[in-house]
């Protein structure tokens, strides 16, 4: 029979999202957060029509709406010469050819949007301050002080409750760097553009820059190639780090490289996937989001996949007799997180293209029309979750 009550651990993007997406359906959430407060973890991050939309059903869109950017386009541009290489129409076009809004903002803005939702909600609980040890059932059952149908690993690519999922999948460092910093708007270059997504493109290298509204700031992300150096995602960046990003930069333009230069406090983010594996230990227990499918951010999808993990999550389990739910969602989305893995590592082929390969991508790009390239994220912007 359909569930009652789920214990969701971890009030990311993904454990908010689920507990108003379960009770939607009249499912009671208790949601375990280790953090005696819910700070940001990142800066800036893009919601895609496939994510708007289900935030527009769980009445979260409309506190949204007058904070968040929505890009003119996403736009690819040489990191040297400044060119644009192709460009992806978003505003007006987004909502008429996906039905739904693309926008960008900061994490904390969708965070606390989410939270206020959940704070309103009477069938959602949140209990912050509390660590919760998954490999003890008896302790993790008296934490949460009441019968608990589902446990709901939304803890990250740390993830916990991982371990209580037989064949799951494991963390590894991706090879890559994220260094990232947010500049005042007053004081970004005219380089950077004022009403769209921009991604710079380089040898092994690319940097991604867009307007955060609510903040009149840029959020900037560097990516490179990189030595692990822990699970850090927040450390600040040593000088022989900032040296390291600077090599990886040299060549591109006076514009971005003197932006680099000046970014003393800029934070070091190693970037860390995990492997395929199961999802659920085909009882009780279901990993979501970066939990069970951490992924590169080539293709700005990371939030998106949380969003739809968790609705369509909740759709099955208040329909469907446990175990055949737990099955169901991960044989329906598995593919789709596969594809997608597939197209964040062509981007990150195309982006960091070099020499010939990087003028014959030039040149293909250059040759199709926005529509075009548009029409090729059909797949992901186009989606419907069924929730």
């Amino acid at each position: 029979m359909p569930i009652k009550t789920a214990a969701i651990i971890g009030a990311g993007i993904a454990g908010l999202t689920a507990a108003l997406a379960l009770a939607r359906h009249g499912v009671r959430a208790i949601i375990f957060e280790q953090a005696e407060a819910l700070t940001e973890v990142g800066a800036g991050l893009q919601i895609s029509p496939n994510a708007s939309r289900i935030l527009d059903t769980l009445s979260v869109l409309d506190a949204l709406r007058p904070l968040w950017l929505e890009p003119k386009e996403v736009r690819l541009v040489s990191g040297s010469s400044l060119r644009l290489i192709a460009s992806v129409p978003c505003g007006s076009f987004a909502r008429e050819r996906w039905g739904s809004p693309y926008g960008a903002l900061h994490r904390a803005t969708l965070q606390k949007a989410l939270l206020d939702a959940v704070m309103a909600n009477p069938l959602c609980t949140l209990h912050l301050g509390r660590s919760i040890d998954p490999t003890n059932r008896e302790a993790l059952e008296a934490t949460i002080a009441e019968d608990a149908d589902l446990i709901i690993g939304a803890d990250g690519v740390w993830s916990k409750v991982r371990s209580l999922v037989p064949g799951g999948p494991s963390p590894h460092f991706s090879g890559n760097i994220a260094w990232r910093f947010t500049i005042p708007e007053a004081l970004a270059p005219r380089t950077l553009d004022r009403t769209s997504v921009t991604a710079f493109l380089g040898p092994s290298a690319h940097l991604i820059s867009y307007p955060i509204k609510e903040n009149a700031a840029f959020n900037i992300v560097a990516i490179i190639s990189g030595s692990n150096t822990g699970n850090d995602w927040s450390g600040a960046a040593t000088k022989v780090q900032r040296e390291h990003l600077l090599r990886h930069f040299s060549g591109w333009n006076g514009a971005i490289t003197g932006l680099l230069e000046q970014q003393e406090k800029a934070t070091f983010w190693p970037l860390y996937q995990v492997s395929a594996g199961h999802w659920h230990n085909g009882k009780d227990v279901i990993l979501i989001g970066d939990a069970a499918h951490a992924m590169m951010p080539f293709a700005a999808q990371g939030a998106a996949m949380a969003i739809e993990d968790a609705f369509e999550l909740a759709g099955k389990v208040a329909s469907l007799p446990l175990a055949e739910a737990l099955d169901l969602f991960e044989k329906h989305r598995a593919p789709r997180i596969a594809r997608l893995r597939q197209r964040a590592a062509f981007n990150q082929f195309a982006y960091h293209a070099r020499g010939p390969v990087r003028l014959a991508r030039d040149l293909v790009l250059a040759l199709r029309p926005p529509q075009s390239l548009a029409a090729d994220l059909d797949w992901v912007y186009g989606y419907h979750a069924t929730g």
